[in-house]
């Protein structure tokens, strides 16, 4: 018997008002950002949604997340359908799912306080933190690699990997099930980014939470995806374990994106240039140029 998905989002379809004028669409118009997606996360996997910027995949995160209502399908997180919930529902919903955002200084509030955002999320669910604030955001900021006696600063005063330490220190204080982390380390240099993946790495291993983890990178998708699932024009065009996605892409546009990768794992840059060779081999030969000309002048 297969368990059922901590996560699984059927055919869901966004579209936004067009309220501007001119190029293709005109006021009154429809853009579909996402276009009939479905996708499962199992508990304790991570899923790794990937795309060019533009491709639906921060829209799908967002639906998922029940930060916006998808104009059709469902969402369902263990088993239940949360895609109409509202009030005290969709509070309970919200402390299983979490989001850790791309750019730390925009998602965190300038004027507060390490102590007051991080327990922001407790406030929202009415909850008061266990041991008392101080203890509690403290113990937060030690697990996510920060000192703990900077519990009164500003973000301002972080550097932004350590502000983005704050922003998924507080994604943990409710105890989420699913932590979207939304392009959550395309902002940071090279080296803070290898922390922080490796961080989540590590957050994970111990809490067993799952991660939907939006990127446009596939070199940092290979460093903590399970599986991935690409998307092209709102649409998921190919889904598999990450091993079998890099080293056997099946459509032309994953293939494109993993040509993109500096530095690939050696195993899998020799299993997809395998894969090409074999391609290569069982397509048809092209026909000679001169001999397209004699068809075409009926010779």
């Amino acid at each position: 018997m297969t368990a059922t998905p901590l996560l699984q989002a059927e055919h869901l379809v966004k579209e936004f008002p067009v309220s501007g004028t001119g190029g293709l669409l005109s006021r009154g118009d429809t853009f579909r950002a996402v276009d009939d997606v479905s996708l499962t996360v199992a508990a304790g996997e991570t899923l790794a949604l990937v795309g060019e910027s533009g491709s639906g995949k921060s829209t799908t995160a967002r639906l998922v997340a029940r930060l916006i209502d998808p104009t059709l399908g469902t969402v369902r997180f263990d088993g239940q359908d949360v895609t109409g919930l509202t009030g005290r529902d969709l509070h309970a919903f919200r402390s299983e799912v979490q989001v850790v955002f791309q750019d730390p200084f925009s998602s965190l509030n300038p004027r507060h306080t390490v102590e007051r955002i991080v327990t922001a999320p407790l406030t929202y669910q009415g909850r008061k933190p266990p041991g008392g604030s101080r203890a509690f955001t403290q113990s937060l900021m030690e697990r996510v690699g920060l000192d703990p006696q900077q519990w009164q600063r500003h973000p301002a005063q972080f550097s932004g990997g350590q502000a983005q330490r704050i922003g998924i220190a507080r994604a943990l204080a409710v105890g989420p099930r699913l932590v979207v982390c939304d392009e959550a380390v395309s902002a940071l240099d090279v080296s803070v980014q290898a922390q922080i993946i490796n961080l989540l790495r590590q957050l994970q291993a111990e809490e067993g939470f799952s991660y939907l983890f939006i990127a446009h990178d596939l070199a940092v998708v290979r460093q903590i995806a399970t599986r991935v699932a690409v998307m092209s024009g709102g649409r998921i065009v190919e889904e598999g374990p990450r091993d079998r996605v890099f080293g056997d892409a099946r459509h032309e546009y994953t293939r494109t994106l993993l040509a993109a990768v500096p530095r690939i794992r050696p195993e899998w840059e020799a299993r997809r240039r395998a894969r090409a060779a074999e391609r290569a081999a069982a397509a048809p030969d092209p026909v000679p140029a001169d001999a397209t000309e004699s068809v075409r002048r009926g010779a």
